[in-house]
């Protein structure tokens, strides 16, 4: 099952996804309010925490009826998922974490990358200016500037996100604290961490790993926030290596 990140969509998987096809019974999604999503569906008090999202994962687990599967997900997509597998842990064998951060502001022993003032100024400007935010930040958050036309498919899916829903969408992203909930995750998880990322850095998959019963880390050659996109085949041979086991 994989699920997409902030103002992304499942199409963010589509030079992942595919090659477990082969083999697998494959799952993609958009998050309510992103992608294909049924917009009317979105509920202002529900969505107002990442526990809505995750309630509907599970529902989907239960829809779907679960068993042993294998859920990725990218950035907040995969805190949705640890959220819904501490709710329903025998509905998954692994939990593979892209590029995650249970939170994004620095505090003294903590390092989340942000101080509370850059979110501020960050969040004014989303809800100010959505349009203009998304283009002049979708390459610095994917980073490799040598590949330009990643950075613009990453602004052209933040385009396509309802602005609405997305302002309140990234407040929920950025200012939400789920470090509580590590621990209680006892589901086996993959941390998979790149270089040079400007939204969760190396410190932050460190630290995850450290605070959950059974993680380990993998360290990316790749670049910035998306290695799904940027990096596909790294990403598939480090899944890949960690479902073979």
């Amino acid at each position: 099952m994989f699920s997409h990140g902030f103002g992304c969509d499942q199409t963010a998987w589509h030079d992942v996804a595919p090659h477990f096809a082969q083999r697998y019974r494959t799952i993609s999604f958009d998050h309510v309010g992103s992608g294909g999503s049924e917009l009317s569906s979105y509920d202002p008090d529900k969505y107002n925490s990442l526990n809505g999202y995750a309630a509907d994962v599970v529902e989907l687990f239960d829809e779907l009826a679960l068993q042993n599967a294998v859920f990725v997900g990218h950035s907040v997509g995969a805190m949705i998922g640890l959220l819904a597998a501490v709710q329903r842990p025998h509905c998954l064998g692994s939990l593979v974490m892209v590029c995650p951060s249970p939170y994004y502001i620095d505090e003294p022993g903590y390092v989340g990358g942000f101080t509370r003032t850059d979110l501020d100024e960050l969040l004014e400007v989303v809800d100010s200016n959505f349009m203009g935010w998304s283009r002049a930040t979708a390459p610095i958050i994917m980073g490799n500037p040598d590949r330009p036309e990643l950075g613009q498919a990453l602004g052209a899916s933040f385009c396509r996100t309802d602005p609405a829903i997305a302002k309140r969408f990234a407040r929920v992203t950025f200012l939400s604290d789920h470090r509580p909930d590590l621990p209680l995750c006892r589901t086996p998880t993959l941390v998979m961490q790149t270089r040079a990322d400007m939204i969760a850095p190396e410190a932050v998959g460190s630290y995850i790993v450290g605070q959950m019963p059974h993680a380990e880390l993998a360290l990316m050659d790749a670049t910035g926030h998306c290695p799904h996109m940027s990096a596909p085949a790294e990403t598939i041979a480090i899944i890949e290596r960690y479902l073979a086991r």
